[in-house]
């Protein structure tokens, strides 16, 4: 009965178009909806705008009338060694040098109202992060029943939609303490009853798999020491053909599902792999991340069928618009690239710095830099902007599309783009 009711529920949320994880209903950064504005201010389409509190990055996470966030309260420590490139935005501090908590927050999309706020404290050694980032950068995800957090700590935990705890674990204490350089970053990734957990951190890499209603450990397979990184898994087929997909430092790595094993490992890897693949038509498409990135389409059975060696994105992730690979850089250059052979149809320097990976509804592209200027792009081989907006606030995280609007979280505000 349990599985009938979850099986409508995702039904339910697919026709009303929800966001229920990062990067979207089907982990690639589109969304089937229509209509969706392509025009806003700060002042202008925008149906409430929230104030937040503490520091984020993570991407909105929508489920009806559920807008759900993690946060960090408290500042905690910065990495010395961190640097943002030219132009970049300054990193956002609260002053609040006091002990660091996390929250998970439930917003109501019909007006921005704060539901509740589920908030514990930070437990264990604090890593320090990169100015960019925090320790509530990872996005949670949710199945309709029930909303998932991972913190930089390790620690996570499951809420109903009140805000009650259902299970707590903390990743960090009982199988290893985090440890890597700026800050964990990968989100929890949520695939029928299974929640996985990547953890590419040098001391011991491995990935976890949790049953979702209780927390327990269903499996656990290590992935040898030096390895980073800082990109979330998905899913990929059904049944037998069903794959784990993971940018690694190594390559993309294609992994059983059931047991973590490797299948096949593809592409170039990169020494700092951030950036989430997409699938789409039998076809992975990949930027793995770190400067100057390669990017490339690869074949379900590992072959590459073809490989740019570099211009790809440090830190975003590439998206798939009707056949052609979206790409925005930390040097405010973005490019569209044909999806069939990698060949450049267009390169242009926008402005500012891309962090926020790109997403996409109705025929539009939106691009969204750290100054919180969105472009949003007609799609198609051409270059065609159809708009140019400014929200005028620090914005790393991705945008959300969920039921006609658009959702951007700022340094500052959630904003509910659209109409109510």
């Amino acid at each position: 009965m349990m599985k009938l009711w979850l099986l409508l529920l995702a039904a339910a949320s697919a026709q009303a178009a929800d966001w229920p994880q990062w990067r979207g209903p089907s982990a690639d950064g589109h969304s089937p909806e229509t209509g969706v504005p392509i025009r806003w201010s700060k002042t202008e389409n925008v149906a409430w705008r929230a104030p937040l509190r503490g520091l984020g990055t993570s991407t909105p996470v929508i489920w009806g009338d559920h807008v759900f966030l993690t946060s960090q309260l408290g500042d905690g420590p910065f990495e010395g060694r961190s640097r943002d490139f030219e132009n970049a935005t300054t990193a956002k501090r609260t002053g609040d040098t006091g002990k660091v908590h996390f929250a998970v927050q439930d917003f109501d999309r019909r007006d921005g109202r704060l539901r509740w706020e589920h908030v514990f404290e930070a437990d264990g050694v604090l890593q320090p992060v990169h100015a960019k980032h925090n320790l509530a950068s990872p996005s949670c995800v949710t199945d309709g029943e029930r909303v998932y957090a991972w913190f930089g700590t390790g620690q996570a935990v499951a809420l109903d939609f009140s805000g009650k705890a259902i299970w707590r674990r903390h990743i960090g204490k009982e199988v290893a303490p985090f440890d890597v350089l700026w800050g964990h970053g990968s989100s929890p990734a949520l695939h029928k009853d299974t929640l996985y957990l990547l953890c590419e951190h040098p001391p011991g890499a491995y990935l976890l798999a949790l049953d979702r209603r209780t927390g327990k450990e269903l499996w656990r397979a290590a992935r040898g020491k030096e390895r980073r990184s800082y990109t979330t898994p998905f899913v990929t087929g059904e049944g037998a053909t069903e794959r784990l997909i993971v940018n690694t430092a190594n390559g993309v790595e294609a992994l059983d599902p059931a047991d973590g094993k490797v299948i096949w490992r593809a592409g170039e890897g990169v020494k700092v792999p951030v950036g989430m693949p997409v699938f789409h038509d039998g076809m992975l498409f990949v930027s793995p991340g770190y400067v100057s990135s390669p990017y490339a389409a690869i074949r379900p059975d590992g072959s590459v069928a073809w490989e740019v060696k570099t211009g790809g994105p440090y830190i975003s992730s590439v998206l798939f618009e009707q056949g052609v690979i979206y790409m925005a850089n930390e040097r405010g250059v973005v490019s569209a690239v044909d999806a069939r052979n990698g060949e450049t149809l267009w390169r242009e320097r926008f402005g500012g710095v891309f962090t926020a990976s790109p997403v996409s509804a109705g025929g539009f592209v939106y691009l969204v830099n750290e100054e919180g200027d969105a472009f949003v792009l007609a799609a198609g081989r051409e270059k065609k902007v159809a708009a140019r907006n400014a929200l005028g606030e620090r914005t790393l995280a991705s945008p959300a599309i969920s039921r006609g609007q658009i959702f951007i979280r700022t340094d500052e505000h959630l904003y509910c783009i659209g109409k109510r």
